[in-house]
């Protein structure tokens, strides 16, 4: 059987279905958690399954290389998004990073991710013969810089960081050398740690006062037990007491952390929390092992993937699932500062989860054209 769309020829066999049925799993145990989390935001979720599912479909069944003709409107698109956040987007707990559009609150940030991945597919395409020339390193991180000031500006550290490292990757797979990465790191390392140090210090320049107070909540949790580090606390006190098989989803133990409100909006950000108690260690090992399962197969997808503009993508969307999912868990658990990101399928939020799906459906389309059909 083959399907025919904007004039290439795609076999069924070739379409990924393991990958869409391990997404839809996860969302949906997504969903179940959330219910149990906060039981009002549920069907709104549900309706992003359904966006992101018809979405999803559509996007697979596109040329992505026809798609990507455009990559210069996707980069002018993204910009525009998040000026108009930028000045006309709501606040909410001092940052500016939604717009109101009446069924939800979209996060433009949020597609961010994807669209830049988009973007950077195509372009480091078109200069891959050059990839390792100043010009070219340099054009690519000027272009990335306006993205990034103007997440960070929102303020979005985590998604500032998480969009940086997604491009250093992109970077690198696209034939980046050795030895120009060997260079930076060596100069990136010791400025990191020279960075942390004076970050900590009273009166410095470079970080919020909120997002200092995260960093030494995070080195001395029992000082700021009370404010700061009260979420991380109680997020890994929530997680150990699910012990092996949890207490159960909807349950009305009154020893629950969840129950007690010890954590606060806990379907978005500590949503791995709620799962660790009410879902236990299995839970936790099932939510990680679904998420590691959609990163390998993007990862595989992307080595048969006809061109470079098809393997920077997949790469791009697995590394982004893979590095927010391991942002937000190790935040849940106490390994990082407390900083907010979604985890990815699970957290609650339309324009992530739909982001997501956007994702998935570009990496289907790569699936669809596989190195054979040169």
């Amino acid at each position: 059987m083959k399907i025919f769309k904007v004039n290439k020829p795609y076999q069924l066999k070739d379409y990924k279905f393991s990958l869409v049925i391990t997404v839809l799993a996860l969302t949906i145990i997504g969903i179940m958690v959330i219910g149990s989390a906060k039981h009002s935001v549920q069907s709104k979720q549900i309706l992003g399954l359904c966006i992101g599912i018809v979405v999803m479909t559509v996007i697979s069944l596109l040329d992505y290389s026809w798609v990507l003709n455009f990559y210069w409107f996707i980069y002018v698109f993204n910009l525009a998004m998040l000026i108009f956040t930028h000045f006309f987007g709501e606040e909410v707990n001092g940052a500016k990073r939604w717009i109101d559009i009446k069924i939800t609150n979209f996060q433009p940030s949020e597609l961010t991710k994807i669209l830049m991945i988009l973007f950077f597919a195509k372009y480091l395409m078109d200069h891959e013969d050059t990839i390792n020339t100043p010009r070219t390193i340099l054009t690519s991180v000027g272009l990335m810089i306006p993205t990034l000031l103007l997440v960070v500006s929102q303020p979005d550290l985590s998604t500032t960081i998480s969009l940086a490292v997604v491009f250093c990757i992109i970077m690198y797979i696209s034939g980046l050398s050795y030895k120009f990465i060997g260079t930076v790191l060596a100069i990136l390392i010791p400025c990191a740690v020279i960075f942390i140090s004076i970050a900590v210090q009273p009166n410095q320049p470079f970080l919020e006062d909120y997002q200092q107070r995260r960093i030494l909540a995070w080195l001395e949790p029992e000082k700021y037990a009370s404010d700061e580090a009260y979420q991380q606390l109680n997020s890994i006190m929530a997680i150990g007491s699910g012990q092996l098989t949890g207490k159960g989803l909807n349950n009305n133990t009154t020893t629950s952390v969840k129950n007690g409100n010890y954590i606060l909006e806990p379907q978005t950000d500590f949503i791995f929390a709620i799962v660790g108690e009410e879902l236990g260690f299995v839970g936790c090992c099932l939510v990680i092992g679904l998420l590691l399962l959609i990163v390998v197969q993007i990862i595989l997808i992307g080595m048969k993937a006809q061109n470079l503009a098809g393997r920077l993508i997949c790469c791009g969307v697995a590394a982004q699932i893979g590095i927010q999912s391991f942002i937000n868990i190790s935040v849940a658990t106490g390994i990082f500062p407390n900083t907010g990101i979604p985890l990815p399928f699970v957290s609650y939020g339309l324009t992530s989860l739909v982001s997501m799906y956007i994702g998935i459906g570009f990496v289907l389309n790569v699936g669809l054209q596989p190195k054979k059909y040169q």
